[in-house]
């Protein structure tokens, strides 16, 4: 399995583990995984957008990740890892960069239209940052509907 995702937070760019932080708890909970299967890098390779903490933004919040480091390494990367069955697109950034602007700027029905996505090979999720909690409030399908299928998805790919 594969997660393309955003530049690591702070925490995660000071610690030097993968998803280290509260975003990363409920990630695993989203996928239905524990953290010893998500950090078994024969089984779960994460490659974000940006390889390195990209820093805070004037206003706060982290800086979006920057933009030459993904068409730098991704081809390098990604290619290689051809027994991937599932990649999981995490935030919007992961998105644009994998199925283009249109599918980032209706996010949501893309985060819905799951069934569209497996037979590629794909799912998505939004950033599962503290602020998700309030989108996903207003959208109860995403609990209902997406993160069922999205656990059974993983299981398959991990299950090989």
């Amino acid at each position: 399995m594969l997660i393309i995702s955003q530049a690591p937070s702070s925490r995660v760019h000071v610690t030097g583990l993968p998803w280290n932080d509260a975003s990363g708890e409920r990630l695993r909970g989203w996928m239905g995984i524990d953290r010893p299967t998500f950090d078994d890098g024969a089984r779960v390779a994460i490659v974000p957008m940006g390889l390195c903490y990209p820093g805070r933004l004037p206003r706060g919040g982290d800086a979006p990740p920057r933009p030459e480091c993904a068409p730098l390494w991704h081809p390098r990367l990604i290619p290689p890892m051809r027994q991937v069955r599932l990649t999981l697109l995490v935030g919007a950034h992961a998105v644009r960069a994998v199925l283009g602007r249109a599918a980032a700027s209706r996010f949501g029905e893309t985060v819905r239209d799951q069934a569209a996505l497996r037979p590629r090979g794909l799912a998505v999720l939004p950033h599962p940052s503290w602020r998700t909690k309030v989108w996903a409030d207003a959208r109860p399908w995403f609990e209902q509907a997406v993160l069922p299928g999205l656990r059974e998805a993983v299981a398959r790919a991990l299950a090989g």
